[in-house]
């Protein structure tokens, strides 16, 4: 398994729990953190990289060109973490949930700092959840400063392997502290591995928890593309669209204005938020 991708080198860890150091053969597609690799030892703890296995789960980001790029692979859940400060963007919390229901994988919502909140500010923050709670994502609140909730992320995180996103400043680092206590005896020893001497914050990493699961821990990001994707992709990747998705008069509809649109006779029926109907016509291509 990819531990973490330095770029033209790879870091992985082989059945037995050794780090190898290896770089890919030439011609393989790139290789991300979570891959599951065959590899061929070269040297002490070196090898090449043979053979990529196939994807159960792949999250993409797009650059500014629209190509897309794989970031992560096999993962089972989408930590989308978040904060009263910076300010919660929910255009980038709609983009991650769109894109965890396009990978076929579970999404939560954990809103860190949570000691900084007022009451009136942890409503407002539970007013605008409302839109995901409704549609059953998970959302919790959590203090790394106070340690508070982390057991209950920790419940989340057991057994599965859950990739960490969000905007930085949210305290990701700080969070993922209180998981990984030994974590820079952890970082300490990648570092040796990779022979870098040293580990960059800007390398996507995977962790293995005491509570059994992995985390992969994505760098900080001002905002997320899903690229170019058809309305069918796009529609799927709204969970409150799929109870009327096929039901359109129209096969290729778009939901945006056509006549007999199922999913536009649900907005008028208040079945879909109206926030998260703008959101689909700003992303929609």
């Amino acid at each position: 398994m990819v531990i973490v991708n330095y770029g033209r080198q790879t870091l992985i860890e082989d059945s037995a729990g050794n780090l190898v150091r290896c770089v890919a053969r030439r011609g393989l597609e790139q290789i991300v953190c979570g891959d599951e690799v065959e590899w061929l030892q070269t040297g002490s703890q070196e090898g090449v990289v043979e053979k990529l296995a196939p994807r159960r789960s792949v999250l993409n980001r797009a650059d500014s060109g629209n190509k897309l790029h794989p970031l992560v692979a096999n993962f089972d859940q989408l930590i989308i973490e978040a904060a009263q400060e910076p300010a919660l963007d929910l255009s980038l919390l709609d983009k991650y949930t769109i894109a965890a229901e396009l990978a076929h994988t579970a999404a939560l919502i954990v809103v860190n700092k949570s000691d900084l909140l007022t009451p009136d500010a942890r409503s407002e923050i539970v007013a605008q959840l409302g839109d995901y709670t409704a549609l059953g994502y998970g959302v919790l609140f959590t203090s790394a400063l106070h340690n508070t909730g982390i057991e209950a992320f920790a419940d989340c995180l057991s057994g599965r392997t859950s990739i960490l996103v969000g905007q930085s400043g949210v305290g990701k680092s700080s969070l993922i502290n209180r998981l990984l206590p030994d974590r820079g005896i952890t970082v300490g020893r990648l570092s040796t591995a990779s022979g870098l001497g040293r580990h960059t914050t800007t390398a996507t990493t995977l962790y293995h928890l005491t509570c059994g699961g992995r985390l992969i821990d994505s760098p900080g990001v001002r905002d997320f593309r899903l690229g170019e994707v058809s309305a069918t992709e796009l529609g799927s990747g709204f969970r409150e669209f799929r109870p009327y998705l096929g039901q359109c008069r129209f096969n290729d509809c778009r939901h945006v204005s056509e006549p007999g649109c199922a999913v536009l006779a649900a907005l008028a029926a208040g079945q879909i938020s109206a926030r998260r109907m703008e959101s689909y016509r700003r992303l929609l291509t």
